[in-house]
Parts: structure tokens; sequence; C-alpha cells
């Protein structure tokens, strides 16, 4: 392909039909390395900053507190507004040569030394700038300059001779301003996420109670008395293994669903990877099959993660987590599902749990688990409170997805 190639994106903003320019990007700017000469006795004090590694990988955007200290070098080279940054090497083809760019006019800044710098001399629209070196067309061309074996690398030379579309500037500053603006209600949504699970964290914290008291620091009027320390074995008449053995030569492309432990977590469950098992292996386990308001927790991996089974998953097998069921008493499940998210009902996990390399947890360690109880009727409106935060907190994560999957279409389609 010969440099100044005309191109069209397939999607556009309206007024505008003339073709784009392929230009190299060594014919429009020039590169910078990033810091030389420095030991590590050299870092973490300084009137200097330097733009971390990771905040160039992370973001098409350089973050401007993502930096860290060091001492003010006249040797070094100072990034400016407008710069983009690249990372070098990476363990994956698909990650090396990550860019962001540069919007801050402080003095003083420097780039760490994973990465090389890179200069326009022609007018950009720095945002467009950002978004168009991220978009896929150009990351398939820095995936193929990759090369190495365990670890690959881009020679900033070949990236200078990178051809990537130049619109004109007009045309630049409304694909980069749509970017911009997507890219703030993404992070809007983000934050407003983080800060519902942040929430949910202190209810947690705040609504059992900790440090061998009766009493929560949180309680909903009408409540006074004391909780009770109970051992799970003594709420519930079955505490036992579902299926532990290898269960892959049952599994069928169509069958019946089989509950297993990477479908449990965070106190949910996830169907992420559903697998099914035939129907001869499923009727097998009937004496261990999983009812309404059961509840599992993870034995081995990511042990002591938690799900209450929904009615939609009565009578469905399980393979590899603790079944929890036929409660002695009047029990909310999902009241028993949150306190095992609490920090304290995670240590007491931790302190029953073995192994080294895959941890493990046993049916009879959990059978004398114990677990702070107060009544029914004010289990229920702290079961109630917790659901509700992660019903919004589901919402949230909807929306958020929909917004990254609308910003990856238009990446795709608005840049050639």
């Amino acid at each position: 392909m010969k440099d100044n190639q005309a191109k069209y994106p397939q999607l556009r903003f309206k007024g505008f039909t003339d073709p784009w320019e392929q230009r190299k990007l060594g014919k429009m700017g020039y590169t910078f390395t990033g810091l030389s000469g420095k030991t590590k006795e050299d870092f973490g004090h300084g009137n200097a900053k330097f733009v971390t590694y990771m905040n160039v990988f992370s973001s098409p955007v350089s973050n401007s507190e993502m930096v860290e200290n060091v001492e003010v070098d006249s040797k070094q080279h100072q990034v400016e507004y407008g710069d983009v940054f690249f990372t070098t090497s990476s363990e994956t083809p698909q990650e090396v040569g990550m860019s962001s760019v540069w919007l801050e006019t402080a003095e003083n800044i420097y780039l760490n030394s994973f990465c090389f710098g890179y200069h326009p001399m022609v007018e950009f629209d720095p945002y467009y700038l950002a978004f168009m070196l991220r978009s896929p067309v150009i990351r398939k061309k820095f995936m193929l300059l990759a090369q190495g074996i365990s670890r690959y690398n881009i020679s900033k030379n070949k990236v200078m001779e990178m051809l990537v579309p130049v619109p004109e500037i007009v045309e630049q500053q409304k694909i980069g301003s749509f970017f911009k603006q997507l890219d703030d209600t993404i992070t809007l949504h983000q934050r407003k996420l983080a800060k519902l699970k942040e929430l949910k964290q202190g209810y947690l914290q705040k609504l059992f109670p900790k440090n061998g008291s009766k009493f929560p620091q949180l309680r909903f009027a009408g409540f006074a008395d004391a909780w009770e320390q109970r051992k799970l074995s003594e709420i519930y008449d079955k505490i036992r293994n579902a299926f532990v053995g290898t269960a892959t030569p049952y599994y069928v492309n169509q069958g019946h669903f089989y509950l297993e432990s990477n479908n449990v977590k965070y106190g949910k469950l996830n169907f992420n990877n559903e697998v099914y098992i035939n129907d001869d292996f499923y009727q097998k386990q009937k004496p261990n099959w999983l009812h309404t308001g059961d509840l599992v927790v993870v034995q081995s991996g990511h042990v002591g993660h938690s799900a209450v089974i929904p009615s939609e998953l009565n009578n469905t097998a399980a393979h590899a987590v603790i079944i929890v069921a036929k409660p002695k008493q009047k029990i909310d499940p999902y009241f028993i599902n949150d306190y095992l998210q609490t920090n304290i009902a995670r240590k007491q996990i931790d302190n029953i749990t073995t192994g080294n390399t895959i941890k493990h947890i046993l049916a009879s360690a959990m059978k004398i688990f114990e677990v702070s109880l107060p009544s029914y009727e004010e289990q229920r409106p702290i079961s109630n409170l917790l659901a509700q935060i992660d019903d919004t907190i589901t919402l949230h994560q909807s929306k958020l997805k929909k917004l990254q999957e609308l910003k990856k279409g238009y990446l795709q389609k608005m840049f050639c």
C-alpha cells in the first residue's frame, strides 16, 4: 500500500464525504525514548514524575494521576501535550504496542523506560488520535509487528512505517468528541458501579456482628435482641458433598444442566460456562439433586463462594460443591448466603481451607462453621436490602456492558 492511499470508513458523520488519507506515522512526527540511565534508587522520590507502564497500557488517554515520583533530570525527555506513548513488549501479541495520548501540560513529566513516545508534527485532534490507535484496524497492524516467542516486542522503526487513517481535522474533531463523550459515559457508569459495590460492602460489614459481638452496628427499627452463634449443622440437616469425581465422560451437547463450581461466584450463580450431562448420569445423582432454597458452597478452587438455588434450578445435579439443605428451623437462605460474603465469614473460610496448589474445604468443616443468627423476622429485611442493592448492581453492569459493546462496534466501523 502506498503512502497517501485513500480509504473510506464504514460509518461517518453527515456532511463528510472526502476520502481519508493513509499516511505513515514517521512522516507526521518523531519518536523519543523513555527514562534511561536510572537505577531503582532513583525512583520513589523527587520533584519530577513519570508516566507508568500500566497507565499507558490501560487507557487510550493517559491518566494524569497514574504517575510516580523520580528526580528531576535535564537529560531526560519531557513529555508534552498531545504526545503518544506506546508499550514496547508484552506476553501476548494481542497486547503489544498499546497506545495512550498525554493531555496534560505540566512540566518535568517523563515516560517510563518500557515505552517509547511519539510527538506529532502535524495537526491531530488528540482524542481522534487516541481512539484511532486503539481501533481494531490499527490494533491488527500492531499484532502483525509483534515478534518473539515467550515475550513479544515491537520495533519503533516498524511502527513509524505504519499507515494510519488521517481525515480532515474537522472530521477528526467530530470523531474524537464522540468517543470522548462515550468514554465519559462509560466512566460515569463504572464509578456508579464501584460506589454501589462499596455500598454493599459497607452494609455487609455493618449489618452483621463482628469481633464476637452479639449485636450488629446497624439494625432495622424494631429489632433489639442479641444474635446467636450457631453451627451450620444446628441449622441444616444436610451438609454434604455433591458429586466430586470425574464427570467429563458424561458430558453431552444437549441434556441436563450440570451446576459446577465455576457457576458459583461472589454470592451469585452465573451461566458463563454451561455444562450438560446425559440422563443416566443425571438420574444417578438424584440423592444429591439441588432443590429450591438450597445453599451451595464451592469446595475446591475459589473455596467458600456460595449461592442460593432458585426455583428454575430445582432438581439440578451438581459437581464440586458442598450442599447445605433441609433447614431444621425457619431460615432465610439468602441471609446465610449474605453472611458468607462478610469479612468475618471469609476469615473463617480461610481458617478451614486446606491445600497449597489447589485450595479445598471439607463438608465436615462446614458442619461446624459458625454463623451469627438473628430471628427469622430480622433476617428477611437484611437479605431484602442486600438483594435490592444486588439488583441495582446487575442493572448497572448490564448498562455498562451495552455501552462497552457499543463503543467496540463504533471503533470497528468509524476507522479504516
